[in-house]
């Protein structure tokens, strides 16, 4: 590509990264009308509309949400031709997306080890849920992501990195008050997931030997697995919750397993990227360091 086109590439990215047109000039160093002018010139060699701007919001179109990995593609491509010219490291920058508790006390304590290591790469993260977190990468709106959550898409490839362990849960005086030692002793508790679908349920239901259990009392939906956790030790409700995030409280007895002799399905968190990515090696290097660090 000539120089105009990449660094109309350059304004595109910019502006699909921050969808704020104001903001990606300042980061490119070029006027708002002057960033708008290469968006449209870009838009009149593609043929396609790539943003819709109204006055309160600038949106992707469909074409803008295909172009821009491929955008990201051709620019970190650029880069390394002219960086292997002059015999230096290539900077990266990458953004990887996570749920808000494993990004919290996993990844961030990490990320001055990460840096260490990978010296050429600028680690940013986005936390959301899992689902959010898929939709974004897909969407090319982050470039990677560390998740349990299952992925079939053909157009992800992943590694992984450790074996997520779960546990059925309660708070010991809600279990003395009221007893889940059989089935049906589940209509007098109620059930504390994230969301509707039951995402962290399914490791116990799905576990060999597993109880069927009747209809709770009732459901709450909290989003995050933290807000679950509260209302577990507070005595709310039960819930099945990622081990190492109540490996404490276990140990100290705050928590006690419902049904210790069903031991819910173990999952695992992967590092995953779109498959079409040039950067594989550079995925490859930071999945063999996450895997190293323990999880907490």
């Amino acid at each position: 590509m000539d120089l105009p086109a990449t660094e109309s590439l350059r304004c595109f990215v910019a502006a699909a990264e921050r969808l704020n047109f104001r903001a990606a000039a300042q980061v490119v160093a070029l006027t708002p009308a002057a960033l708008s002018q290469r968006i449209r010139m870009l838009e009149e060699q593609l043929g396609a509309v790539l943003f819709k701007r109204t006055t309160r919001s600038v949106q992707l179109t469909p074409a803008g949400l295909a172009l821009l990995p491929r955008a990201r593609g051709c620019l970190a491509e650029a880069a390394a031709c002219l960086q292997a010219v002059r015999g230096e490291g290539a900077p990266v920058e990458l953004t990887l997306g996570t749920r808000f508790e494993l990004g919290m006390s996993w990844i961030v304590p990490l990320l001055p080890t990460l840096k260490a290591a990978l010296p050429q790469v600028t680690l940013h993260l986005f936390f959301g849920s899992g689902h959010e977190v898929i939709e974004r990468l897909r969407a090319g709106l982050i470039d990677c992501a560390v998740t349990s959550a299952e992925v079939t898409d053909v157009r992800l490839a992943g590694a992984r990195l450790h074996e997520e362990r779960y546990a059925f849960v309660a708070a010991p005086r809600l279990l003395q008050r009221q007893p889940l030692a059989q089935p049906e002793d589940a209509a007098g508790h109620v059930l504390l997931d994230i969301d509707v679908g039951l995402p962290l349920f399914r490791y116990f239901s799905a576990a060999e030997g597993a109880p069927a259990l009747p209809q709770f009392a009732g459901y709450r939906w909290l989003g995050l697995g933290a807000a679950v956790k509260a209302l577990v030790l507070a005595g709310e409700g039960v819930a099945v919750l990622p081990a190492y995030m109540i490996e404490a409280e276990l140990r100290l007895r705050r928590l006690r397993r419902v049904f210790p002799g069903v031991t819910p399905r173990p999952d695992f968190f992967r590092l995953v990227h779109r498959a079409d990515d040039p950067r594989a090696a550079i995925y490859d290097a930071l999945a063999g360091l996450l895997g190293q660090a323990p999880i907490r």
